[in-house]
This record gives C-alpha cells, sequence and structure tokens, in this order.
C-alpha cells in the first residue's frame, strides 16, 4: 500500500479502537441450499447485538451477510442497547456499492458505509475488527480466509482468533486441511476456535468479552490466548447445563482456581478442563467419520453412475 493508504489505514484502526468490540464477519452472499445456514446466520447477528458488540462486514442485502445484519438490525431495534448509532460497520469499494439498488431496505438502514479505493484497502479496514467470525460461504468468504491466514503469518495483521461458525459441520474438510498443512510445515497453525450451533457461539463471545479481551503484548502471547480459549471452552460448555448457571460466574469461579486455589483444586481443575476437552475432540471425531463415511457412498455412488454412462 502507499503511504496514503497507510495513513486511511491508521487513522480507521485509532477511530475502531475508541468504539468497542467490533466483530467482522466473512459469510456468503447466497443463502445456500439449506435454511439452516441462514437461520443461524441471523442468530449470529442476535447474538452480536446481545453482547453489545458491533458488526464489521463487506455489505451484503443478501445471503448469509444479509442475514446477519439482519439479526444485529433486529435485536438492536428490540432493547435498550448502550450502542449510540446503527451498530453496524459497512466496508465495501464504490464498484460494489453500486451494484446494490438504493431503495434496497436492509441497505438504507446502514448508516456507516464506508468506500474503500481497492478490496485491499477493504481488506485491511475489515481486518482491524477485535476477532473475526466465518460463517459458511463460497470462494469470497475462502478468498477473505486465505488472506487473513496470510496477513497473519507475515506479521500484516496482529494475531486474533478466528471463529469457525461450523453449522451443520460446513468447515469440516477445510478445518482439516488447515490442521495438516500446518502439521506438515507448510503453514503457520492457525488460532482458530470452531463453535457448531449459536449456543457455542454465544458462550464464546461471553468468554470473550469476560475473560480474553487483554490486549496481548506479542504475537506469541497473542496465539498461546487463542489457543487457550479454544481449550478451555468445552469446559464451559460443559458446565453451562442451563440459563440459571452464568459464564461470568464460572470464570470468576476458575479465576479463583488459579489465583488463589489450593494445589488440589488448581490439579482437578486442570484434569476437568482436559477431560472437557478430550471429549468434546472425541465428540467432533465420531461426527468426521459419520462425514467421511458420506462422502466416501457419495464418490462409490458417482463412479456407478459413471459405469453405467459409459456402458450406455
Amino acid at each position: 500500500m502507499t503511504d496514503m493508504d497507510n495513513k486511511v489505514v491508521d487513522s480507521f484502526r485509532k477511530q475502531n479502537k475508541a468504539e468497542g468490540v467490533r466483530v467482522f464477519v466473512a459469510g456468503g452472499h447466497r443463502d445456500g441450499s439449506d435454511p439452516v445456514y441462514v437461520d443461524a446466520a441471523y442468530n449470529l447477528g442476535r447474538q452480536i447485538i446481545k453482547m453489545d458488540f458491533k458488526l464489521d462486514f463487506g455489505l451484503a442485502n443478501s445471503g448469509i451477510m444479509g442475514a446477519v445484519a439482519r439479526g444485529v438490525l433486529d435485536g438492536w431495534n428490540k432493547k435498550q442497547s448502550k450502542l449510540q448509532g446503527v451498530p453496524i460497520q459497512a466496508i465495501t469499494t464504490k464498484e460494489y456499492y453500486e451494484l446494490y439498488p438504493r431503495d434496497d431496505a436492509l441497505v438504507r438502514r446502514i448508516e456507516n458505509v464506508i468506500l474503500a479505493k481497492t478490496l485491499e484497502e477493504r481488506k485491511q479496514k475489515l481486518l482491524d475488527a477485535d476477532f473475526v467470525v466465518f460463517a459458511p460461504g463460497g470462494v469470497g468468504t475462502l478468498d477473505e480466509l486465505a488472506y487473513d491466514c496470510v496477513a497473519m503469518q507475515d506479521g500484516l495483521l496482529p494475531v486474533k482468533p478466528f471463529i469457525f461458525y461450523n453449522v451443520n459441520g460446513f468447515f469440516h474438510h477445510l478445518l482439516e486441511f488447515l490442521k495438516d498443512i500446518a502439521a506438515k510445515g507448510f503453514a503457520e497453525p492457525i488460532p482458530f476456535i470452531v463453535v457448531d450451533d449459536d449456543h457455542e457461539l454465544g458462550i464464546v463471545f461471553r468468554l470473550f468479552k469476560y475473560r480474553y479481551n487483554k490486549k496481548a503484548a506479542t504475537t506469541s502471547e497473542a496465539y498461546g490466548n487463542a489457543r487457550q480459549l479454544a481449550y478451555e471452552l468445552p469446559y464451559f460448555l460443559k458446565r453451562k447445563t442451563d440459563s440459571s448457571v452464568h459464564i461470568e460466574d464460572l470464570v470468576a469461579e476458575m479465576d479463583h482456581i488459579l489465583t488463589k486455589g489450593t494445589n488440589d483444586e488448581k490439579s482437578r481443575l486442570a484434569e476437568e478442563i482436559e477431560q472437557a476437552y478430550l471429549e468434546k475432540e472425541i465428540e467432533r471425531m465420531y461426527e468426521r467419520l459419520a462425514k467421511t463415511g458420506r462422502d466416501t457412498s457419495i464418490v462409490s455412488d458417482k463412479l456407478i453412475a459413471l459405469k453405467q454412462r459409459r456402458k450406455k
């Protein structure tokens, strides 16, 4: 980028830091073939506003991204929020912005639309959010993910947690691929956190707000914080059995044990966290095996169909 571009990004970064917790959501401009994806995206928006976070996104009036924005706006209308003004910041380019009809109801409600000069500048501005959520999407979402991973790996972007909103197991193959390329030495490990539904997403958001909102001094510290969150998440999921159990209380209990507890209490807590983590990983492994089995059957069916066509 030019010096002028850097000044624009730096100015935007300072403005963002003064405006509370911002969540950058990347997702598809299409609905997908199953209504569960749009429903989950809408609930993602409701979770954002429930926590008094703000949404940064690339602007869309349809698909997954449109559903997220509608969830934020509907939630914002229904609660007495501390936020001033519409809690959405849309960042796009002039060329893309002109594709949207001016009378579109959702686009008109978004007061803060920033027009970047290039897609590169747009990505730089979006990535200044406090953390990133990847929702189901297509090649544009994959492009965003690849850019973010490279930017972090090359030191152009501060390390920050990535949340994969793994609705209906959508990111199964991608998660395995990211792990594989890191294990084989082709990439740095990515500090991603996997959530399977809006219940788990809500807990992660609360952990960000009440436990993991400290700014890390170094890249390794930021990475360690993100990995610790991913490691401890199953413990909080297991402990939150119903609405009467509050994440804030669980966080306070954990912090008390870690700072003032006896050695036995610390050891017992460590064992509970480890056990919960292993149970969740085993659960996900069975789910992956089931999906792999379905993939195998799909390939087998296609081979049979191809052989039948060849015989004709």
